[in-house]
């Protein structure tokens, strides 16, 4: 996107500076219901109207019209929802503020609530009591104790591994486990994800802890505006620090071991291809959640976020299929379909645009355009599996001065995504 360096500089203080204002200021989340995991649970009659009233509905909605492609037959999850990335609209859902288990896609919110706190490079040894506290049959990367690790190692192994163990040694260089669920639920309060509340950092079942295709919509795309976390989300495979060990010669040394991205739509897998225009986001599955997956995609210009919550048939892989489905038919009814609703910009934007009154127009933030600079390369092992990538997205800038105070866009456009080709 053609921006001179002035105003991308401008726009990545003030945006910064917003994200620090309201983590020091957002109140906690209050406390929230049981998740919901019987198998003959059904939505509740009423639900938060955030982002509109339809949008707190059970059942499907969409406004289905001349022109518009009829949704998929194939869609089981319990929740589901189909958004533009760039605009908020929402274009159909499902339940999609009904509060359920999240598994690791609650890593998300803990991605973006502590990755701005730590350059890539700190490091940081291990120690025992780092790892405690790690639930039974957690999903691991290795990190072992008295063991260095960097930031970016951690990190990798959080969004490659949805690694449990990463996410309670960056929990306690935080400060420990519930200063940064605190800080979790603070966060999610500032994104106006009210049916959110964080128990784990990590989304190992815990009593209370929920969230909603909504609101991991609203964290996937608040998450995707650090380039950090573009890059993690989208990274295929990456190295990963082993354990010091002696070799034949007596000598202490520490290799690697190669660890490979869960989300199918990105790896690929057996019974599913990686998806035309994938760029991230996370997957989850545990007892109480089943299994949870939040995607962004772009296609001929199109960014689309879209989240599946606890597919009832229990298909191989079928998160990961229903979403692909639920791509296909959103990017085919994009245009055409009439929104249900809209994704919420963080309480603070929201404040900044009702502050800055009706001269603050969404059309005058910055510009928009296209672009080619490249913002994140997937680690592929060198291209042996064939993926290529593709550069380049830009939705416009997000933010401009004038008189002194900031002004926010109120579509609150994507940065520029790291795109995916399919394997030839």
């Amino acid at each position: 996107m053609p921006a001179t360096e002035k105003t991308v500089r401008r726009s990545a203080l003030i945006a910064s500076a917003v994200l620090l204002s309201t983590a020091l200021t957002a109140p906690a989340a209050l406390a929230a219901p049981k998740p919901t995991t019987s198998p003959s649970a059904v939505p509740p009659a009423r639900m938060s109207t955030v982002g509109g009233e339809r949008l707190g509905r059970p059942g499907t909605q969409v406004n289905l019209a001349a022109g518009v492609p009829v949704l998929p037959k194939e869609l089981s999850a319990r929740s589901w929802i189909v958004a533009d990335a760039e605009s908020g609209d929402v274009l159909a859902a499902h339940n999609a503020h009904w509060r359920l288990a999240p598994a690791s896609t609650l890593k998300m919110l803990f991605a973006d609530t502590l990755l701005p706190k730590w350059p890539r490079t700190t490091t940081h040894r291990v120690e025992p009591s780092d790892l405690a506290g790690v639930g039974a049959g957690s999903s691991m990367v290795g990190v072992k104790e008295d063991e260095t690790y960097t930031v970016h190692d951690l990190w990798l192994g959080v969004f490659l591994r949805s690694g449990n163990d990463a996410v309670h040694v960056l929990s306690a260089m935080n400060g420990g486990v519930k200063k940064t669920v605190d800080e979790m639920n603070e966060h999610a309060e500032e994104l106006q994800a009210g049916d959110t509340h964080a128990v784990s950092p990590d989304g190992y079942d815990a009593p209370g802890q929920v969230s909603s295709a909504y609101d991991l919509t609203l964290i996937a795309r608040s998450g995707l505006q650090k380039k950090d976390f573009r890059e993690y989300c989208s990274t295929v495979r990456a190295q990963f620090p082993g354990e010091t060990k002696k070799n034949k010669k007596g000598k202490r040394v520490r290799g690697s071991f190669e660890i490979q991205n869960t989300n199918r739509l990105l790896s690929g897998d057996y019974d599913v291809p990686v998806y035309q225009g994938i760029a991230g986001v996370k997957n989850g599955n545990t007892t109480n959640a089943g299994a949870t997956f939040t995607g962004v995609a772009e296609r001929d210009g199109k960014v689309l976020l879209v989240t599946v919550m606890n597919p009832q048939e229990k298909e191989s892989n079928g998160v990961y299929k229903e979403t692909a489905r639920l791509f296909d038919w959103g990017f085919a009814a994009a245009g055409k379909v009439e929104p249900v609703g809209e994704l919420v910009p963080p309480r603070s934007v929201e404040e900044a645009n009702a502050a800055a009154g009706p001269a603050a127009s969404p059309g005058q933030a910055g510009g928009t355009g296209t672009g080619s600079k490249p913002v994140a390369s997937a680690h592929t092992g060198g291209g042996a599996d064939g993926m290529g990538v593709a550069f380049g997205i830009a939705g416009g800038v997000v933010v401009l001065l004038a008189g002194g105070a900031f002004l926010v866009n109120r579509r609150w456009p994507l940065p520029d995504l790291v795109r995916r080709r399919s394997r030839p």
